[in-house]
């Protein structure tokens, strides 16, 4: 069995703020297997960004890894002193980051920040760098690559930009590539052209992906597996089909129900009541109790452990406990589960 190439840890993480400690990630383990994308999904303030940019070692000043480990090739990132997590840093770790406008430098032309990671990183000459960048750059669409090497971010469109960003992550072919909510700014062509890049280049290159967005839609088209987030925790996880076709948390249902189709009636779509929890001071039992209908009292006094349903699936809700009522969550779905699989259909047509 080919060993995962990334291994978070019980991984715990707080920010010292004035009110108190915001506990936003709390004992957060996952596996990443070479070549995948895994999906991270939820909420804004779930604890999707925090957890890659724990990765990264890019947290601000006020955060504190409180305990947990995130290992890489046998190393826990953690503890690398800053130069090293330098040379991993756009080498053999990167990331596309949500809006291309402040990952660009807006003074400096396209065609070099391309090539930077390469002279910093690889130690190559500049013709060599300028060659592969001109490479990288016609196989992420940039039309007419040469002409545009020395254009500056400005004089691109939105989706250029972006593919320009991606291209800086990818030219020195990373092990491990995060992408966090890549193509929120873009319409939804340009949207669909870089998810389908992103996938061939993680296909052409085996690297693996873990891609941070809130939208469902997207993930059903990209993702292989899938991590739902909520309040700092893992709260299901498994294969795309066990997600969108069996989700066993009331959680992943809500925010299947709340996800709109191309053909839904009026009415059709469904909001998760109420608000996530204070992270300053969480709440003892399973953290969305206070927004299931279904809860019981034990989800107010205990943390729910993970409950296995299959080989790849698991979720931490007590409704799977063998004591627990027998309910059907997911009646309301199956109008969503034709649309994910046409999204997923669609997807693999492009290959």
């Amino acid at each position: 069995m080919t060993e995962d190439v990334l291994k978070i840890k019980h991984l715990s993480v707080d920010f010292r703020t004035m009110e108190g400690n915001v506990h936003a990630i709390r004992d957060v383990t996952l596996k990443l297997h070479p070549g995948e994308v895994l999906a991270l999904v939820g909420e804004s303030g779930s604890g999707k960004s925090v957890t890659t940019k724990t990765i990264m070692q890019l947290l601000p000043n006020n955060a504190e890894v409180v305990s947990g480990t995130v290992e890489y090739k046998g190393r826990n990132l953690l503890d690398l002193p800053e130069k090293k997590l330098q040379q991993l840093r756009g080498n053999e770790l990167a990331e596309i980051f949500q809006d291309p406008m402040t990952a660009l430098d807006p003074t400096v032309r396209v065609g070099k920040q391309i090539m930077e990671p390469l002279l910093n990183h690889k130690q190559m000459s500049k013709g060599e760098a300028k060659k592969q960048a001109l490479a990288i750059m016609n196989k992420v669409g940039i039309v007419n690559a040469k002409e545009r090497f020395n254009n500056f971010p400005y004089q691109f469109s939105g989706g250029m930009r972006q593919r320009i960003v991606i291209a800086m992550a990818l030219i020195c072919h990373p092990q491990i590539l995060i992408a966090d909510e890549p193509t929120t700014a873009l319409d939804v062509t340009i949207q669909s052209q870089i998810l389908r890049l992103i996938k061939q280049l993680k296909d052409e290159l085996g690297t693996a992906v873990i891609f941070i967005t809130h939208d469902l839609g997207v993930v059903a088209g990209i993702a292989d597996r899938v991590a739902v987030m909520y309040a700092g925790r893992i709260l299901e996880f498994g294969t795309v089909e066990d997600i969108f076709y069996h989700p066993q948390h009331p959680y992943t249902v809500g925010l299947l129900k709340s996800t709109p189709t191309m053909d839904m009636s009026e009415g059709e779509l469904e909001s998760i009541p109420g608000n996530p929890p204070n992270l300053i001071n969480p709440p003892v039992g399973d953290p969305f109790a206070s927004r299931n209908e279904y809860a019981l009292a034990i989800d107010y006094q205990k943390l729910p452990p993970f409950f296995k349903i299959s080989d790849t699936h698991y979720a931490a809700t007590w409704l799977l406990d063998k004591f627990a009522p027998k309910l059907d969550l997911t009646k309301k779905l199956e109008k969503r589960r034709v649309h994910y699989a046409n999204l997923v259909k669609e997807d693999n047509s492009d290959d």
